[in-house]
């Protein structure tokens, strides 16, 4: 990701918002363009743009979402795209582990909190200081 001009993040069902918060921090910390799809729209017209230097992230939950997401990720990796998938099991490459909560619904809450480890390295990687950005105020006041 610390290469890349833009990138999708894919969620489904209660990792969708996950996803899109996720998409949100990339443009923050690392001034990556990154868009949110769920993991079903993408692979209609978006699916065009995913190739070779196109990276996908993905919160894959273990849910009643997980058998689509899985076709999907093949899908996708048969593109030549980078392919982070954001799921159970040990640390390996192309998956980024995360705590088990317990409860399938509560898994999307300790993926992000994975993903944020993961977004400072790609911010320094991209020399940005994640806690700094640019042209951010990490304080909003509202009138």
């Amino acid at each position: 990701m610390a290469n890349a001009g833009s990138l999708y993040v894919l969620g489904r069902g209660p990792s969708l918002p996950i996803a899109a918060e996720a998409a949100l921090k990339l443009k923050e910390t690392s001034a990556l363009h990154a868009e949110a799809f769920s993991a079903a729209e993408v692979m209609h017209g978006p699916f065009e743009l995913v190739g070779e230097g196109f990276p996908v992230l993905c919160f894959s939950p273990r849910d009643a979402s997980r058998p689509g997401m899985l076709d999907t990720l093949a899908r996708l990796r048969t593109t030549g795209a980078p392919v982070l998938a954001v799921e159970a099991g040990p640390g390996a490459p192309g998956r980024l582990p995360f705590a088990d909560p317990g409860h399938k619904f509560l898994e999307p809450i300790t993926m992000i909190q994975s993903f944020y480890h993961c977004v400072e390295r790609v911010a320094r990687l991209r020399g940005r200081d994640p806690d700094r950005p640019q042209r951010l105020r990490k304080v909003t006041e509202t009138i």
